[in-house]
């Protein structure tokens, strides 16, 4: 603690958070870059290389780039775990993060350390500061910046690939700056980002195969029809030999399974495989060289893909913080996805994934293990009770206003639904997170004035679809005699779902719950937003 000016004590602020108040500085709300401002003044990028003496570490690097609308962040962490695996030493670029900055930047497969993270941070941002202006050459915005520190880091670390995955589009994102990857890789494409990107599949294509590069080796995974065209159009025109990878035959993983959930993720592998074994061939390690995806997979593949890690993807993490004999009676099954396409595969993923547990459970409780410490009976009685007791879904839901959610509840609940998962009650909360500061604590403080029309849409939409009735237009209202009002927590409740006015309110509610039912196990799926992903997690893993 520090004393202020009249003698009043304040927190001392940390050095960390010092650069993360720095980099808060950086934010500024988004624009659209295309052909009429120039990518939002993209050439900008490559004065700031110059400033930070980057252009020739960069034009060193060993690059595998990859762009897409889904998969991105499963690919690029499914590539790294391969080459690691291999013996090479790794440098991943990923956004966003959940948690902490940096995780954006990932050495041998781990965060960047502090102490490290804040000599390049400075580094680059005095540097930067002392030779910019906010007339002809301004400070880089808050991306553009952290892309700028991935290279100095990659470059400052001398990593033998660097992975990187694009932020947003490809053409005017700022890791396109790359001039000479090895290999370029693009995801499944779909809508997302239309407002920056465009409003048709062609449009959205277009931007995305803007990583391209004359005579680099592309893959991308089965896409649709108007999408396909246009990366062939782009590639052709660039002498790009594009091929599309084969999703991963499970049966290559000799019985193992992959690190990251989901059918969905043998697609991704599949392309990871592609863009790990070109860059081997085409770096000259072809002691590792594999291309041929129908006999057998190297062990290294194997260990790679087989212990690949990704928080916020498919990830099952019970509450660590409740007061209660089993954590596993309260379970959140966390995935970021917010497209539609995702949204159905999150759903089968949840179902599947509830399916497995209880089939789990049952096995357990009719066996009688070998436990020294335990007694067989005690044990057996404690399996048993576990495998009887109900389950019961529940559904913690919020998107940013820019998606329709008229695209994402219906394919959500739908395809639970045709699988049998039905959520008892759907909890609506606002963004929480404060989108103006960076920092691994920065969760708003709760507001009983907090602006919750947004949440009250959802929340409308999800009763019409429970209802059958088709959902109104995003700006629609929901009437006073739609809603009960508990004006002690301001909760908005519905016969289905509850409106919060906090995330941590909504924890609150569940916790208690489970704490009154011990007969009931609460599962439950977290999903539409990653930044309502990052902040669930700050609640519930220690």
């Amino acid at each position: 603690m520090a004393e202020g000016e009249n003698g009043s004590t304040k927190q001392a602020v940390s050095p960390y958070d010092e650069a993360m108040d720095a980099l808060s500085s950086l934010i500024t709300k988004r624009t659209r870059a295309d052909k009429s401002n120039s990518g939002d003044r993209y050439d900008l990028m490559f004065d700031y290389l110059k400033i930070l003496e980057l252009d020739e570490p960069i034009s060193q690097m060993k690059v595998i780039h990859v762009a897409g609308t889904k998969g991105k962040g499963s690919t690029c962490t499914f590539t790294e775990a391969i080459l690691r695996s291999c013996g090479f030493h790794t440098g991943l670029f990923t956004s966003p993060h959940l948690i902490d900055v940096r995780e954006r930047f990932r050495l041998d497969g781990v965060d960047i350390c502090k102490d490290k993270f804040l000599a390049y941070f400075w580094w680059c941002f005095d540097r930067l500061k002392e030779r910019t202006d906010d007339d002809i050459t301004p400070m880089p915005t808050y991306f553009r910046f952290l892309a700028l520190l991935a290279f100095k880091i990659f470059a400052g670390e001398q990593v033998d690939v660097v992975i990187l995955e694009v932020g947003l589009g490809g053409k005017f994102d700022a890791t396109n700056v790359v001039q000479s990857p090895i290999v370029c890789g693009i995801t499944s494409l779909g809508y997302d980002h239309m407002e920056i990107l465009g409003y048709t599949l062609e449009a959205i294509a277009g931007e995305k195969s803007g990583i391209l590069k004359r005579g680099v080796p592309a893959f991308t995974v089965s896409q649709p029809d108007e999408a396909m065209h246009v990366l062939e159009e782009t590639a052709s025109s660039l002498d790009v030999p594009l091929k599309v990878a084969t999703p991963l035959d499970p049966h290559l993983l000799s019985g193992q399974h992959l690190g990251l959930h989901g059918d969905h993720q043998y697609v991704n592998a599949g392309l990871a495989i592609a863009l790990s074994s070109t860059w081997l061939q085409r770096t000259g390690h072809l002691e590792f060289n594999y291309l041929d995806e129908t006999s057998s997979l190297p062990e290294q593949f194997i260990k790679g893909l087989t212990t690949a890690a990704l928080q916020g993807r498919a990830q099952i993490v019970p509450d660590q913080y409740i007061d209660i004999e089993r954590q596993e009676d309260l379970v959140f099954y966390l995935d970021g996805a917010h497209s539609p396409e995702s949204m159905e595969v999150c759903a089968k993923w949840f179902a599947l994934a509830i399916k497995q547990d209880d089939e789990h459970r049952k096995t357990l409780s009719s066996q009688l293990p070998d436990n020294s410490s335990v007694s067989e009976e005690a044990l057996h009685a404690s399996l048993s009770e576990s495998s009887r007791k109900n389950s019961s879904q529940i559904l913690l839901f919020n998107c940013m206003s820019v998606r329709d959610p008229q695209l994402l509840l219906p394919r959500l609940i739908n395809t639970c639904a045709s699988h049998g998962v039905h959520f008892k009650q759907a909890l609506f909360v606002p963004n929480v997170s404060v989108y103006n500061k960076v920092g691994t604590s920065n969760i708003a403080p709760i507001d009983s004035q907090v602006d919750l029309s947004w949440q009250l849409t959802l929340q409308r939409l999800y009763e019409f679809i429970l209802r059958g009735e088709k959902g109104h237009s995003k700006g629609a209202e929901i009437t006073s005699d739609e809603v009960k009002e508990e004006s002690e927590s301001f909760i908005k409740r519905c016969e289905n779902s509850t409106v919060f006015p906090s995330l941590p309110l909504a924890i609150k509610w569940l916790r208690d719950n489970a704490q009154r039912n011990q007969s009931v196990r609460y599962q439950v799926l977290v999903t539409g937003s990653l930044h309502l992903i990052g902040d669930v997690l700050k609640l519930i893993k220690k």
